[in-house]
């Protein structure tokens, strides 16, 4: 399941440099997470890390976005081989 950060959320910056996917980024109002993008760091790390650092606890799970482990670790294949990609 992806993860979404709330109205909570006090621009901080502390989030967006610790996504491995660069799933986050500076909305209108406050940073957004691109759910096609968001892995909850499978495949980088054993726990999101933008929830490790967020000092406000505003990055809840996104239920709009169900994902099993194993179609987060397929997201995670396919954004790390177009990555790949693009630098090759």
């Amino acid at each position: 399941m992806a993860l979404m950060i709330t109205d909570e959320c006090i621009n901080c910056d502390v989030c967006e440099p610790e996504c491995p996917n660069d799933a986050i980024y500076m909305g209108l109002e406050i940073y957004e997470i691109d759910p096609n993008k968001c892995t909850e760091c499978v495949g980088h790390y054993d726990a999101p890390q933008c929830r490790q650092v967020c000092p406000v606890d505003c990055i809840p799970f996104n239920p709009g976005y169900p994902e099993s482990q194993d179609e987060l670790m397929a997201k995670y294949r396919l954004l790390t081989a177009a990555a790949k990609a693009k630098v090759a």
